[in-house]
């Protein structure tokens, strides 16, 4: 993978709004790969029965997807993201989330994604689908 495209990503999910929010954190790029962390933290994560939010592992599961997909140096979306949840995270725990690129074409590519939590149990997989537009990542110069 070209190396200025891997700081870019580095740096654009630095300063993404949403990743700082969430305190996520790229901690790994290659060629359609990526490993994303974040503290589960149940003051502002719980859902109504004191358990992780659902979205906050679907956010978590879409930034690794985003980071992922962007490591061919064009901009690619999401077509389809299906979300298979497991188990609730023990709170505090720490949640890493590893996308991996299993299929790509001049359109689409397919990624599997799963996140596990620190002791290495599964909370959760993810099947996923991108639309590759063949643009360029306007923030890669």
């Amino acid at each position: 993978m070209d190396e200025n495209l891997k700081k870019a990503i580095f740096n654009a999910v630095e300063n993404e709004p949403f990743a700082q929010k969430m305190g996520m954190k790229l901690v790994a790029l290659a060629l359609g790969y990526s490993k994303v962390e974040m503290d589960y933290l149940p003051e502002s994560m719980d859902n109504i029965y004191q358990r992780a939010h659902g979205g906050v592992i679907y956010s978590l599961i879409d930034e690794a997807f985003e980071t992922s997909c962007q490591t061919h140096g064009t901009v690619a979306v999401a077509l389809n993201v299906n979300v298979s949840y497991i188990e609730s995270p023990e709170p505090g725990a720490r949640l890493t989330a590893e996308a991996k690129e299993i299929t790509r074409s001049k359109k689409i590519a397919h990624y599997d994604i799963s996140i596990t939590d620190d002791g290495g149990r599964l909370i959760a997989s993810s099947k996923t689908i991108a639309y590759r537009t063949g643009k360029p990542i306007p923030f890669y110069k």
